[in-house]
């Protein structure tokens, strides 16, 4: 779908470097924009720690602390070292919707290439996590109950983990664009303001139901990895 206006990319537009970049992959720009806040909130929630905490400290304590809680309830202790990694997950995709609720914004998961970076990323560490945990012996994850069903299973077990990337890609591709394609239909039939506001604020519910999905979803995935086959 063509933004008539997208800040980021009108930018580059008006003082001429970029430009080429920036038309043909507004995704891109915009995710920058979600790396340099997330790096900024986090730069701001370490800055000085207290052991009285600021409001600050305690907002930024709560997020992290309640999303570790329900990672270690979910997986278990074994699973607490790649928190940082499931709470980064859940954080950029959140961000990432939600900027798209901003007039002159993009949201990055609306593009299909921005949310099969981020499968790519939980696929392959989950693998990472079977082999640093179980070493050759996480073959037999892949391999059934028995040894004479190997032939049927493996290629079963292999199409099942592959079609994640495909799941957790389109799920939050779909759900995003659809979003977006449902606030533009709205912006050019109803007007720019009170029309599109009770998509927007359903948007905000979205944005947080997708990102604690792929979030859940790739614990589910690492803790699976984790588990002995059987």
């Amino acid at each position: 779908m063509a933004h008539p206006f997208l800040f980021l990319v009108d930018f580059f537009d008006v003082n001429g470097s970029l430009y080429h970049f920036a038309h043909k992959y507004p995704h891109v720009m915009y995710t920058w924009l979600v790396m340099i806040l997330l790096a900024g909130f986090g730069y701001l929630a370490a800055k000085k720690p207290a052991l009285i905490p600021t409001k600050g400290q305690n907002f930024f304590e709560v997020i992290i602390g309640g999303l570790e809680d329900f990672l270690v309830e979910t997986v278990g202790e074994g699973g607490r070292w790649f928190t940082p990694l499931a709470i980064t997950i859940f954080l950029f995709v959140f961000i990432s919707n939600l900027i798209g609720l901003v007039p002159g914004f993009f949201p990055p998961t609306a593009t299909l290439n921005t949310t099969a970076a981020c499968a790519l990323v939980v696929f392959f560490f989950t693998h990472y996590i079977g082999v640093k945990y179980h070493g050759v012996k996480y073959v037999k994850h892949f391999m059934g109950p028995v040894w004479w069903m190997v032939p049927l299973i493996m290629p079963i077990e292999i199409i099942g983990h592959l079609a994640r990337v495909l799941s957790l890609s389109f799920r939050l591709f779909g759900n995003m664009m659809g979003h977006e394609l449902v606030l533009g239909i709205l912006f050019m039939l109803a007007g720019l303001y009170f029309a599109p506001l009770p998509i927007m604020a359903l948007g905000i519910f979205v944005a947080f139901v997708q990102a604690f999905v792929f979030f859940l979803l790739s614990i589910i995935y690492f803790s699976g990895s984790l588990e002995h086959a059987h």
